[in-house]
């Protein structure tokens, strides 16, 4: 299991069955399509989107971080995010996630792959299924 799957299972605990449904979901869709019954596929498929209901993600970390006795900012700092979440936060575990989301820059600056990863990674958690405020993408 990879770091983003586990920050994932973190934010999203029941997420992950409900991700591999879509998932298998499309597979019929496609042989339906091979099949001269195609237009009955394609509502299928919208009607899938809106069953995803958005998580929360500011409010899930902040009552984490309430909860928490240490003084960690998981808005700016993947470091302080994985501590929060319970996660390997070295340097070694930050360029695997970096491997994992495709990292193209120099992962001996740690600064410049830091910023980038916790940008990345809400940017993931929004695509699936997160509701995160725009400042945190950015």
């Amino acid at each position: 299991m990879g770091i983003l799957s586990n920050i994932f299972h973190k934010i999203f605990p029941g997420s992950k069955p409900d991700a591999a449904q879509p998932a298998t979901a499309p597979a019929p869709a496609p042989a339906a399509a091979a099949a001269p019954a195609a237009p009955a596929a394609a509502p299928q498929p919208a009607a899938a989107k809106p069953v995803t209901p958005l998580v929360d993600v500011e409010a899930i970390l902040t009552t984490m971080q309430q909860q928490n006795s240490q003084p960690l900012n998981w808005r700016t700092s993947i470091v302080d995010l994985l501590k929060l979440l319970n996660l390997d936060s070295s340097l070694a575990s930050r360029k695997e996630l970096a491997d994992e989301l495709h990292y193209t820059g120099d992962k001996n600056d740690s600064a410049s792959m830091n910023i980038w990863l916790h940008k990345q990674v809400m940017i993931k958690l929004s695509e699936n299924g997160g509701k995160v405020p725009a400042e945190l993408k950015d």
